[in-house]
């Protein structure tokens, strides 16, 4: 007998199976990889029990078993069924669609290298390509204002679009909330991406990271267009830049990857001369605000200049509008919106600094004979307040240069001030502020809704994609690609970066003990309290009990700061206050010793008994708060050292003033967000201080006061990334409540 050595000869197929049901047609496959060993042109089934074969032809079975076994080693198994086919075994992949995938890309070659020989059918549904050849191609041919951008392969003679398939491949992982997961991977995890004619390409995971981190907000359906590009708005074009680190044959209009490279380099974009009638000399951190303002007009975008506060924003915005006149720009006016305690500052800034400016300010009952006469002034102020009042008249001029000043009173989209503001036909727009978001990360896409619609995706769309995984799962990822997207459109300065000449601030905590009457009531009302705000949050559920938990932490807050504050029977009994007997012991020694105060508060009430103390102790003093109509008055007098102390209310007087003259701040009572805080002691810690600043902070120990400081400290992290988060009642956790209403110690 011949001895013949036998070829293991594989068949890979797809089948389809017509599946028909009563309520429905389907095409279901089957894949399966047929194995006969082939013995000089007579083949025989593993399954057959023959020993010899045709031609005396004897069969070398160890040999077969030893292929067979190897072969199951690989992921495949006998098809469990009593029909097979005479000529060959039916085998299917245990790991199904991703273990055809893996025998295809990497088990095929090791096979025929071994001396299998392997066919795959026609039919086999997972071809797999290998993509080497990548483009991206841009059209800018409908507007100028948008253009489509397409990502594929080449294979052989035909360019094929992958933005589909990695569409559906963020949807998958969205879905299954595994996206960020998937996205950690190695970058040499293999990756197979099927076509839309059941092609698959095999990528490793780094080769495409870079696209699915730059269209992660595709997991919406209607993201593409019928043929597989997606539509962007020039302010989105710096998300071609995160496909730079690809190999990339770039295609199509130039002029879309030309301004996102611009605005890559947006850090080093041309200097511009100070204009000629601006009467400042610009710091160098403020010239290099003028440059990004100028950047912004030039280009068409829009942005924040979110510079700390008392770094000087004022003065580059009134930079910007006078460059914008001297080029011959200002064809139409500038609108500056701003509350209406910043009315006073801006009027003395431009009579200061941009005095050739004509400029009408829009405010009381005067305004009314110039409300048609914009377009005789190069500027003109009005305030938040007015914009519903004036809405008919403002929305009828064409503005070159709308500016929102502290644009974090846009911050709820859907007030009326918000609508109006979007309303506003301009060329340009701005927000200046130093805090754009005090609450949540919801804020800041209000402002970029006004500023620059679809950056940020909808409302719903930043809330999954950013705001959720920020907030709530401390996601860096997500953080740094929100960072990332609006990097170009905000420029922020801090003041231990560019103003190093300032002097030291130095935060010192007054803890207050409670005592006697005092204590009681605090202890008697937190009882009450609690057991009301758990009883509601019982019947409603957190979400629904802000109200009765704001009102349950005030009462509590104001025993802390004074019991006479609290309208309740049992507060007007208790006659002391330990905050305000230490204050009263404080001030006296600071102001011999030759200090300015200022003293914040958000209770006027509690300046009004601050107020009467330092009447019967013959200190002398000036008072600002929203009642206060002239504001000029008290702010002239403390600066020009009439009086030694100034009483501010934090809303009326915590941003929008030049205090320099003062040189300790005193917090009388802890807000929620630690920015405001901030904002209010940058009254007097800002560009012209000579002195140290000292910040006294009083806290009613043990109290609701020392928890919400805790929960300040733990905000910082996130106003580090990206300013701050602040916890309001109605997303308070029931951990937070139980520790706000712990008993004193």
């Amino acid at each position: 007998m011949t001895m013949i050595k036998p070829i293991p000869c594989l068949n890979v197929v797809s089948e389809k199976e017509d599946v028909s049901l009563s309520f429905m047609d389907s095409t279901e496959y089957d894949d399966y990889a047929y194995l006969h060993f082939d013995y000089a042109g007579v083949k025989v089934s593993p399954n057959s029990t023959d020993k010899t074969l045709e031609g005396n032809i004897p069969r070398q079975l160890d040999l077969e078993q030893q292929w067979l076994d190897e072969f199951e080693l690989l992921g495949f198994e006998v098809e469990d069924i009593v029909e097979q086919p005479e000529d060959s075994l039916r085998f299917y992949n245990i790991d199904d669609e991703q273990g055809w995938m893996n025998f295809f890309t990497s088990q095929v070659e090791g096979l025929q290298q071994a001396g299998w020989q392997v066919t795959i059918d026609k039919s086999f549904r997972f071809m797999v390509v290998n993509a080497d050849n990548w483009y991206a191609s841009l059209d800018d041919s409908q507007s100028k204002d948008w253009f489509n951008l397409e990502v594929g392969v080449q294979l052989e003679d035909e360019r094929v679009s992958l933005l589909p398939t990695i569409m559906q491949l963020i949807q998958q992982q969205t879905r299954a909330k595994t996206l960020d997961r998937f996205l950690q991977q190695d970058d040499c995890q293999p990756l197979f991406l099927t076509l839309q004619d059941s092609r698959i390409i095999k990528v490793e995971l780094g080769k495409v990271r870079h696209i699915i981190e730059t269209l992660v907000e595709l997991h919406q359906p209607d993201a593409l267009d019928e043929q597989g590009s997606l539509t962007l708005s020039r302010a989105q074009a710096a998300q071609l830049n995160g496909l730079d680190e690809l190999d990339l044959q770039w295609t199509g209009s130039n002029a879309p990857k030309e301004f996102a490279d611009k605005l890559a380099k947006f850090s080093k974009i041309e200097h511009v001369e100070p204009p000629l009638a601006l009467k400042a000399e610009l710091r160098p951190y403020q010239q290099q605000g003028l440059d990004w303002l100028q950047f912004l007009t030039e280009y068409g975008l829009a942005g924040i200049l979110a510079d700390e506060m008392g770094l000087g924003k004022t003065v580059q915005a009134l930079a910007h509008i006078l460059k914008e006149k001297e080029r011959g720009n200002l064809t139409s006016p500038c609108l500056i919106v701003a509350t209406t305690s910043l009315m006073v500052n801006w009027s003395s800034e431009i009579k200061q600094f941009a005095p050739s400016l004509k400029v009408l300010v829009s405010q009381g009952d005067a305004r009314k004979p110039f409300l048609g006469a914009f377009a005789d002034y190069d500027l003109v102020l009005t305030t938040y307040p007015l914009l519903p009042r004036d809405t008919e008249f403002l929305c009828a001029q064409q503005w070159h240069l709308l500016i929102l000043d502290e644009a974090q009173y846009i911050k709820n989209p859907r007030s009326k001030v918000a609508q109006i503001a979007r309303q506003l036909q301009a060329n340009h727009r701005l927000c200046l502020t130093g805090t754009p978001m005090e609450n949540h990360l919801g804020e800041l896409w209000s402002q970029y809704h006004f500023l620059m619609p679809g950056l940020l995706g909808d409302e719903k769309q930043f809330k999954s994609l950013f705001r959720t995984p920020i907030e709530e799962e401390g996601n860096s990822l997500r953080q740094q690609q929100l960072n990332k997207r609006i990097a170009p459109f905000m420029l922020r300065r801090e003041k231990s970066q560019v103003a190093k000449e300032l002097p030291d601030k130095i935060e010192i905590i007054t803890k207050v003990e409670l005592s006697g009457k005092q204590r009681e009531l605090y202890e008697s009302i937190r009882i009450a309290m609690h057991n009301k705000v758990k009883a509601e949050i019982d019947n409603k559920g957190i979400s629904r009990s802000h109200i009765i938990i704001l009102d349950a932490l005030l009462k509590l807050r104001q025993v802390c700061c004074d019991p006479r504050l609290v309208k309740l029977d049992a507060a007007k009994k208790v006659k002391n206050s330990a905050k305000l007997e230490q204050l009263m012991e404080m001030l006296p020694e600071m102001i011999l010793e030759g200090r300015r105060i200022l003293l914040f508060s958000q209770f006027t009430s509690m300046l009004a008994l601050i107020e009467e103390e330092l009447k019967q102790r013959n200190i002398d003093f000036v008072k600002l708060t929203g009642r206060t109509k002239d504001r000029a008055t008290p702010i002239n007098q403390f600066q020009d050292k009439q009086v030694p102390l100034f009483l501010i209310s934090l809303k009326a007087g915590g941003a929008g003033l030049n205090l320099t003259a003062a040189d300790t701040v005193i917090h009388y009572d802890p807000w929620w967000n630690p920015a405001v805080e901030s904002q209010a002691t940058d009254r007097a810690h800002r560009i012209g201080q000579t002195n140290k600043v000292f910040v006294y902070r009083f806290i009613a120990a043990a109290t609701v006061e020392e928890k919400i400081n805790v929960m300040q400290q733990k905000k910082k992290a996130l106003a580090n990334a990206l300013f701050d988060n602040k916890k309001q009642a109605n997303t308070l956790t029931a951990d937070d409540i139980s520790t706000l209403f712990e008993p004193l110690e």
